[in-house]
């Protein structure tokens, strides 16, 4: 989430460095699934200890519920589901669910919590549900002529019915050229905004076509069969 500055600028708020997870950007229009993706982020090695079982709750300072209990994440380990998501006082708040949340004690964990007296915590219970079910889509080496050409056709839909004009091959032709990439400074170059772009690629993963990196993105094996098919027709199927 960016602040305002004087004179219009504005910044992004300094990372804590003690914090075992990071705070998420601003939230989506359409409080989609990604909305909360960009609620919940976890650091790496907290979601290994989430899938070893040592870290079992999370605590967001937010101004509404940006989880809800039942709801999942999909993220580099597989799914994290949440179970119960409550308000909680700060002063309810003890060591032993700061330890929970992958922190040492209390203080270190309400030092990680956004500020803002207009916010509420919320202390929401997770754990570990499983692999990604795209998974088994993006690790796919060999597919079918049918099954290409059938992902082909879902593209070529996909950019029949886009706002913008086609724009999936563009994409996938991107991110195999620039995997890694901060996606800021792949939407940049194609002039299209970060958000917007953000989501685009997300309905690529959806299909198991590219895979969110640390940084950035790279494309899936799926997704270069896919790309390469495109490539040599020149032309969607459907077109």
């Amino acid at each position: 989430m960016s602040v305002a500055l004087p004179g219009g600028r504005s910044a992004r708020p300094a990372r804590r460095l003690g914090s075992p997870y990071t705070q998420a950007p601003g939230v989506l229009d359409d409080r989609t699934e990604a909305a909360e993706e960009r609620h919940m982020m976890f650091k790496r090695n907290v979601l290994d200890r989430v899938v070893a079982g040592e870290v079992s709750l999370a605590f967001r300072r937010w101004l509404r519920p940006e989880a809800k209990a039942g709801g999942t994440l999909r993220t580099s380990v597989g799914v994290i589901e949440f179970g119960a998501v409550d308000v909680v006082a700060e002063e309810d708040i003890t060591d032993e669910d700061a330890r929970k949340a992958g922190f040492p004690d209390r203080s270190e964990l309400l030092g990680s919590l956004r500020p803002g007296a207009d916010r509420r915590i919320y202390r929401i219970a997770l754990h570990h549900a499983g692999s990604d079910p795209r998974e088994g889509l993006r690790t796919a080496k060999d597919l079918t002529e049918r099954e290409i050409a059938l992902d082909a056709e879902r593209l070529a839909l996909i950019d029949s019915r886009s706002k913008h004009g086609p724009w999936t091959e563009a994409v996938l032709t991107l991110i195999a050229g620039r995997p890694a990439v901060p996606a800021r400074e792949l939407a940049e170059s194609i002039d299209r905004d970060l958000v917007r772009f953000k989501a685009d690629v997300r309905r690529l993963k959806e299909y198991g076509l590219t895979e969110s990196l640390e940084t950035g993105y790279r494309l899936s094996p799926r997704g270069e069969l896919v790309l390469a098919r495109l490539r040599v027709d020149g032309t969607r199927p459907s077109e």
